[in-house]
């Protein structure tokens, strides 16, 4: 058996990775600057530099870090050498829209949430929301999840769903869709941050 103490005084230090899309950064960020989280919000690393100006108003180091697929182990050094420069405990995959190696998972040090849009196991990979809408479904998801180097495999800490019929488009998925990304990811965060989540083999326990 494996132990574990934690002491709630202190103060886990995150970094939020982000790509282009913006719902999910602006919610973690509001609801830290609202007391939601246990943490400090120590760095937003992108690899676009379209979130700089975000950052910068909320008061937030913004470090971009171009990712080519040609030179992508290059990319997630740069990456892996920032964390343990800012000892980070926790990074948060707020859409980030890249899939992380297996050799990053292993040399960052720390855990990895990652929000996925949709409610895993269904409709893995890209473009879920227009998957969901080429099947009918009429319930769409999300996932937040420890990262693994199996893509959206990871141990499932949060998920919930919202409910959809004929009339909505891909567009509506979306939109409705994003409301989920943000609450579950917000709560699996807040899980995570008060140390409520025991992982063991492909699950987790979230203790209330």
């Amino acid at each position: 058996m494996n132990a574990r103490v934690a002491s709630a005084a202190q103060r886990s230090r995150v970094a939020i990775f982000v790509s282009k899309f913006d719902h999910c950064f602006h919610d973690l960020v509001l609801r830290h600057r609202a007391g939601e989280f246990a943490c400090d919000l120590v760095a937003v690393v992108s690899n676009h530099a379209d979130l700089a100006p975000a950052a910068a108003t909320h008061g937030l180091p913004f470090h971009v870090i171009p990712v080519i697929a040609a030179d992508k182990p290059a990319a997630e050094a740069k990456q892996v050498a920032l964390l343990r420069e800012l000892r980070i405990d926790l990074v948060i995959m707020a859409r980030y829209m890249q899939v992380l190696s297996a050799d990053f998972l292993e040399r960052c040090g720390c855990p990895v949430i990652n929000i996925h849009h949709s409610f895993l196991p269904a409709f893995a990979g890209g473009k879920p929301y227009h998957q969901a809408a080429a099947r009918g479904v009429k319930l769409i998801g999300a996932t937040a999840h420890y990262a693994t180097a199996v893509l959206d495999d990871g141990p499932i800490i949060q998920q919930d769903v919202a409910r959809v019929t004929h009339r909505h488009d891909v567009e509506d998925l979306i939109r409705k869709g994003r409301d989920l990304e943000k609450s579950v990811l917000a709560q699996a965060v807040r899980w995570h941050l008060e140390n409520r989540v025991l992982v063991y083999g492909h699950k987790t326990v979230v203790f209330d």
